[in-house]
C-alpha cells in the first residue's frame, strides 16, 4: 500500500492537470470565438516541438516541470499519455471541434 499510494496520487495529480487543459482550451475558444484558430494555434506549438525532438534541439525543459509548457517535448512511450500533464493534439482537437458545432 504504502508503494501505491504514490503512484495514484502521481495519476489523479496528471488527470486533474489533464482537466484544467481542456477547461483552459473551452475557455479560450469561447472568449475569442474562433476555436478553429486555437486548433491551428495547437498543430503549430506541437509541429514546433516534433521537429526540435527530430532535432535533438536541446530544452531548458525537463519532465518535472512540463506541467509549464503548453506542448511537452517528453513524447510519451506506452505509458506516456498516462503520466502527461497535457491531453494529446488530437484529444484537444476533438475537444475544440465539438465547440464549432
Amino acid at each position: 500500500m504504502l508503494i501505491l499510494a504514490p503512484i495514484a496520487a502521481v495519476l489523479v495529480q496528471m488527470m486533474i492537470s489533464r482537466n484544467m487543459e481542456y477547461n483552459a482550451d473551452n475557455r479560450a475558444a469561447k472568449l475569442t470565438g474562433r476555436p478553429q484558430d486555437l486548433i491551428s494555434a495547437l498543430e503549430k506549438i506541437h509541429a514546433g516541438v516534433k521537429e526540435g525532438v527530430r532535432r535533438r534541439v536541446p530544452t531548458h525543459a525537463s519532465p518535472s516541470n512540463q506541467h509549464m509548457l503548453i506542448a511537452s517535448p517528453f513524447l510519451g512511450g506506452m505509458l506516456g499519455g498516462l503520466f502527461s500533464t497535457h491531453p494529446s493534439l488530437e484529444q484537444r482537437r476533438a475537444a475544440l471541434r465539438k465547440l464549432m458545432k
